[in-house]
């Protein structure tokens, strides 16, 4: 369900908060029960979290800007907490390296807790334009229905959404970066900072974003292409030093991303912002399994094969 009409409906920045609160209990849940089945329930608390975040955030953010006239900035405001999320995950693991051995498992659990909550307190801080009030006051299944059909029945809304999906499904091959680095022969004490090279590439990929002009259709194509080629070429070496192109893999198909998300925000008309964004999250999580698929039968190769592919569709930036 595209919870972005929540947000829609209700606000935006109520759904942040709740966001956080529900990653908090789901951190709360794993530290004091630990379990298989208490994780379960926890993951799928987590998955709520981060359902009411999608759609929300990115409305938040270009409403945020286009009430101060400054919507077309998105791309580069959006480049710059894409990296900064990246690069947070730096303190995050050396906080984890420094708490485990003061009080084990439970205190790295708990001061997660504490971090979620910080986190969703912060977003009621967070400025919001008043949203769009429709000519009629809808519901929430209207609100729903209206962000639905948008995506469904707008061509150039539909392959922005399709675009972003697509794209933002390869990023599960984080999940696979410290795998990579073990079957290279990379020693396992330093496989944490060899894969965080990995992340800073992402990162500069996306902040890079604030830099540079917004380039045509056809050279993010290329990008994407270029993207593939280079992990296509660490998959053949199976080399340490093969991590540095799955880095420069990494920051390329983040500056992509990046822009496809803008180009989203772009076309999006109306007052369900949050929910066509949602809808493309949702569409994320299933084109996800496509990435796992391919892993899976192929491993890094054939992801980098599924990559190329995406860039030849043409998705990215599409015409149309």
């Amino acid at each position: 369900m595209p919870t972005g009409a929540l947000a829609d409906r209700f606000s935006r920045r109520g759904a942040l908060f709740a966001a956080g609160v529900s990653q908090a209990v789901a951190f709360a849940l794993w530290t004091a029960a630990p379990g298989i089945w208490v994780f379960a329930a926890g993951f799928v608390v987590w998955g709520i979290g981060g359902a009411l975040s999608s759609g929300a955030l990115e409305a938040l953010l270009y409403d945020g800007l286009a009430a101060a006239g400054a919507e077309d900035r998105y791309a580069r405001v959006s480049g710059q907490v894409d990296a900064a999320g990246l690069i947070a995950q730096i303190p995050a693991a050396g906080a984890a390296v420094v708490l485990f051995p003061l009080g084990g498992y439970a205190l790295v659990g708990w001061v997660s807790v504490g971090i979620c909550l910080c986190a969703a307190l912060l977003a009621l801080r967070l400025d919001a334009p008043e949203q769009t009030a429709p000519d009629e006051p809808r519901g929430y299944f209207a609100t729903l229905a209206d962000g639905i059909g948008q995506a469904a029945r707008v061509p150039v809304v539909r392959t922005a959404v399709l675009t972003l999906a697509g794209l933002a499904g390869l990023d599960a091959i984080d999940e696979y970066f410290p795998i990579l680095a073990a079957d290279w022969h990379v020693p396992i004490g330093l496989n944490p900072l060899v894969t965080l090279v990995v992340t800073l590439g992402g990162a500069a990929g996306a902040g890079l974003v604030a830099y540079t002009r917004t380039p045509g259709a056809s050279v993010q194509v290329g990008l994407l292409a270029g993207a593939a080629a280079a992990l296509a070429v660490a998959g053949v070496l199976r080399l340490p030093a093969g991590i540095v192109l799955v880095a420069l893999f990494y920051g390329l198909y983040r500056y992509v991303l990046v822009l496809v998300d803008a180009r989203l925000q772009q076309v999006i008309e109306g007052a369900s912002r949050a929910t066509v964004t949602s809808v493309a999250a949702l569409a994320t999580e299933v084109s996800a399994l496509a990435l796992f698929g391919a892993w899976a039968a192929g491993g890094v190769l054939l992801v980098a094969a599924l990559t190329l592919l995406l860039a030849a569709a043409p998705l990215v930036g599409g015409r149309r």
